[in-house]
């Protein structure tokens, strides 16, 4: 018999780890009458059910109760940073955009990619390398304070550039760096932060650690484990703030506690429309543009970006590419991550060719080339809109890409 139970658990991508019962092949969670099937919960489908039990469940599933009361909350406006003035509600799949870039003919592909080559060289040429470890945050990773959470070396290095950077916009202050180091407290004329696609809230700790805040706002619609939230909120002075609600339903107006205060935004590998979500939110109509500080998004999973989400579409319009070629650039973009990053693309042996649609092939080497070069237009048009909105802005690349391929970094002050 079998050491592990064969139910498949879809959102985890594994068989459940639990040993069956006797007898079976299933744990005692899963295991299932002959005339019974499991299904997703149609609230949560990170956890399935029986079907016999679904009425039921759905009465009292953990994720309804969690809804109805964030309904109830005054920051929670459906819908708000969306963008949302278009019909296709869910979105557009990537397997759906794999399929429309497979099915187009050989002119049209050609064309796509020498238009996409060609509106390269001309709005992607002020993107500089700009990796940034400050002096406040160099302690911290050699472990001159108390480590109160797990260190993961590659990430530590890209939580330090997203900071660094910020500093070098000046909109973080640098000052009693050195009293932030050795003690517990806040400073009291620090700004609020608000960490938006929070996670654990590990960024957030180590700007609290280096650079001292007195108010935190961590933005995440998934609960997690691990949380960096007990050690912050040992902090002497600080105050900390955990709202569990997703991006494009966040009035951040409405938050009692924030109002009035200057804040930075800030946020590493925002997935996709999430990006612009959280621009929308900080900078975008009814936002309180005049209290942001500062803002240091680090961009990523450009491929889950949808045109009904993202932030400029008369950006591409102007350079006459429509929707549909929007959807394929994002699905290009995923091309950029496929390849081996332990060194530059260019000095990179992939040499592999793939049929990408139209009868047209490319080596990986060319694949991942256009990828980055859709991933720079797609971050570029951001930060145009972000200038137009008065907002000094740039677009740098703050780590290697041996260190992550997804390497954009969007800062901005006012």
């Amino acid at each position: 018999m079998s050491s592990r139970c064969k139910f498949w658990l879809p959102k985890k991508k594994r068989f459940c780890a639990i040993p069956p019962i006797a007898n079976s092949e299933f744990c005692g969670n899963h295991s299932k009458r002959s005339d019974d099937i499991w299904i997703l919960c149609s609230i949560d489908p990170s956890h399935s059910v029986l079907e016999s039990n679904l009425e039921s469940h759905l009465k009292r599933c953990p994720l309804l109760k969690h809804k109805n009361s964030l309904s109830l909350q005054p920051f929670y406006r459906k819908g708000i940073n969306g963008g949302g003035e278009e019909d296709d509600h869910e979105g557009v799949t990537s397997e759906l955009k794999r399929m429309a870039v497979q099915s187009m003919t050989e002119p049209q592909l050609i064309k796509l990619i020498e238009k996409i080559k060609f509106v390269h060289d001309s709005v992607c040429k002020d993107i500089l390398d700009s990796y940034i470890v400050p002096d406040a945050c160099r302690s911290w990773i050699d472990r001159a304070i108390d480590w109160k959470i797990p260190f993961q070396e590659k990430h530590v290095i890209q939580q330090a550039s997203i900071l660094g950077n910020l500093e070098k916009l000046g909109a973080l202050n640098s000052s009693s760096i050195g009293e932030q180091l050795h003690c517990n407290s806040s400073s009291a004329d620090s700004p609020a932060v608000v960490e938006f696609g929070a996670g654990r809230g590990y960024l957030t700790q180590m700007l609290a650690d280096c650079y001292g805040v007195s108010k935190v706002f961590l933005i995440e619609r998934k609960s997690y484990k691990l949380k960096a939230d007990r050690s912050l909120r040992q902090k002497e002075s600080l105050i900390l703030e955990r709202l569990r609600i997703d991006i494009e339903d966040l009035n951040l107006n409405a938050i009692e506690a924030l109002k009035g205060l200057p804040y930075l935004a800030i946020g590493k590998h925002l997935c996709g429309p999430a990006t612009d979500m959280t621009i929308r939110c900080c900078v975008g109509e009814g936002a309180a543009k005049s209290s942001l500080r500062g803002l240091s998004i680090a961009t990523c999973c450009h491929h889950l970006c949808q045109w009904k989400h993202y932030i400029n579409k008369e950006f591409f319009l102007n350079l006459e590419l429509t929707k549909d070629d929007f959807h394929a650039i994002t699905w290009f973009t995923s091309w950029a991550v496929d390849a081996d990053h332990s060194s530059d693309v260019a000095d990179t042996n992939l040499d592999t060719v793939k049929d990408i649609g139209g009868g047209i092939n490319m080596s990986a080497r060319e694949r991942a080339e256009l990828g980055f070069m859709c991933k720079d237009i797609i971050d570029a048009g951001r930060l145009k809109w972000m200038r137009e909105y008065g907002l000094e802005s740039k677009l740098v690349k703050y780590v290697p890409s041996n260190i992550s391929p997804e390497n954009h970094l969007l800062l901005a002050r006012r």
